[in-house]
């Protein structure tokens, strides 16, 4: 049965996958839409080197908007992801075995080079292993495409004779963007080298719409003609991308900034092929530590094995979350803040009536697909653990509980399942960075005066019940009396002097986690080692 658009949630909630979703419905217009024929989203994959967390994000995010255009319209809908396996090698990614092997097989598709690992029957299926294992541990709802799959088994047959039949138009819009040299030889057909494998990019010497067939020569002089059909040729990369949102009528696919060319020349050609080119995001790119873009050659940028490491999947889905159209850094120090973000929406989802539109306006509600659970969030945040973590020198996490529990002694790693996940990787978090980089200074004269005084006065606290609001006005008042100006001096005299870094927790609650008695003892430790050292 289809099903035409029904009307859109008015006032649309302000958050980019709806304003995306909004986009999607508007480009579908009045098509019918049914269960045989759904609103079709993609997203591509290349499979040339191991995937990577800029991989997921493409996922996650065209997945948010396919949610977000579920809930806005209620029309059925598909996420395809594609992967380009049938690219030819062209080069061998640095950060993967067997690379002297990999060198003898350049030029043939990913789909026909050996695994250099040793685990699958091809390079590509390697990699579309890990891609695939990564999205099904993530709960994606999505179908799996392999571009040599769709080729081989005729899937493309009917678009590839189209492309025949308007080759030359497709050569007039991509030539202009081709140096003289490969202008003079540009066809979109790659057909594949019948002995030797290779994907050829040559010159065509005939094209016959009507047999499917291309003739062309090869670097010896021999002549082929060549079907294009089952999976005897493939396209070059631009006309192929057109060639499948024309094959498959793909309705949305988000692309990297760094394809603006390539969208509007690759929609230019799916309309030449008599289709509409889907309606897409343009995000921005991820760079690494040094500012350059993550690369899934270079195996810059983090791993997706690495990000779970250090922190949990929710706190990748909020990294992912923020702001698409802005480039940000991705690498090991922006790991606390998405986690501590995704806590701090996991608990504002959670104080708002389930029918409640603020609801999807929040991070959370995309990252656990319309539903918190009930076990999600945590009363202690990933920064304040590592703050933990970092003064206690923690090995264990039995060492930071015993601080969580004195704070909340309802607090148990069985009734807060996603405090215990923070808890160990809190713990491995802090071995890797922030214990190698912690470095204390020395107070001078007039901050020391007034650590000895928040000593004193915190020492009178001491077997009282202080909340953390109560702790955190008295460090307030300490730092006012001994006029600190401006005041957030005086809290970054209490993170260089007493944690050994440039910034640190709410100190209020701080305390309240580490103990009056404790934190009256760090301060002297820290007067002690410095003493009479002036800065």
């Amino acid at each position: 049965m289809s099903e035409q658009h029904p009307s859109l949630i008015t006032p649309l909630p302000k958050s980019w996958p709806f304003e995306e979703a909004a986009k999607l419905a508007a480009h579908m217009g009045g098509r019918e839409v049914s269960a045989a024929r759904p609103a079709l989203l993609e997203t591509g994959y290349g499979p040339s080197g191991l995937p990577h967390i800029g991989t997921f994000g493409e996922v996650a995010r065209t997945s948010w908007v396919r949610q977000a255009f579920t809930r806005l319209t209620g029309l059925p809908t598909r996420l395809l992801a594609f992967s380009d396996d049938m690219d030819a090698l062209r080069k061998v990614p640095e950060n993967v075995p067997n690379q002297d092997m990999l060198r003898q097989f350049i030029g043939k598709p990913l789909s026909r080079v050996p695994d250099p690992f040793g685990t699958h029957d091809s390079f590509a299926a390697h990699n579309n292993a890990r891609l695939r294992a990564f999205l099904d541990g993530f709960g994606f709802e999505y179908e799996f495409a392999s571009s040599t799959q769709y080729y081989e088994g005729g899937r493309f047959d009917a678009a590839l004779k189209r492309v025949l039949e308007v080759h030359d138009q497709i050569v007039a819009v991509i030539a202009p963007t081709l140096g003289e040299e490969r202008r003079a030889t540009y066809s979109p057909v790659l057909p594949i080298h019948p002995r030797t494998g290779q994907v050829m990019q040559v010159k065509m010497d005939a094209i016959d719409p009507v047999a499917g067939t291309v003739r062309w020569t090869d670097e010896d002089g021999e002549t082929f003609e060549t079907p294009v059909t089952g999976g005897h040729a493939k396209m070059q990369w631009k006309a192929d991308w057109a060639m499948r949102w024309y094959a498959l009528g793909v309705d949305y696919e988000m692309s990297g900034k760094d394809l603006i060319d390539s969208v509007r020349l690759s929609g230019k050609i799916c309309r030449i092929l008599g289709g509409q080119p889907p309606a897409g995001l343009t995000y921005e790119l991820f760079l690494d530590q040094n500012g350059q873009k993550i690369s899934k050659s270079k195996g810059n940028g983090i791993s997706v094995e690495e990000w779970l490491r250090y922190a949990p999947a929710e706190s990748l889905g909020q990294y992912m979350f923020n702001a698409p159209q802005r480039a940000k850094r991705l690498f090991f120090d922006v790991i606390p803040k998405a986690t501590d973000e995704y806590l701090a929406h996991v608990g504002k989802a959670k104080a708002l009536a389930a029918d409640d539109a603020t609801l999807l306006t929040n991070p959370a509600w995309f990252i656990h697909k319309g539903t918190i659970p009930a076990d999600a969030g945590s009363p202690v945040t990933f920064g304040m653990l590592l703050n933990l973590a970092s003064v206690a020198n923690a090995e264990t996490p039995d060492v930071l509980w015993k601080f969580i529990q004195r704070y909340d002694g309802q607090a148990t790693p069985e009734s807060c399942p996603m405090l215990a996940r923070l808890v160990e990787h809190a713990i491995v978090y802090y071995a890797d960075f922030v214990r190698p980089t912690k470095h204390y200074r020395a107070p001078d004269a007039h901050e020391r005066r007034a650590l000895a005084d928040l000593a004193e006065a915190l020492r009178g606290l001491e077997g009282t019940e202080v909340t953390p609001d109560a702790c955190q006005n008295l460090v307030f008042e300490i730092g006012k009396t001994h006029g600190f100006e401006p005041l957030r001096a005086w809290f970054g005299c209490l993170y260089e002097v007493l944690l050994g870094q440039k910034e640190g927790p709410r100190f209020g609650i701080f305390v309240a986690l580490y103990g009056i008695a404790e934190t009256v003892a760090l301060i002297e430790a820290a007067l002690t080692r410095n003493e009479g050292t002036v800065a």
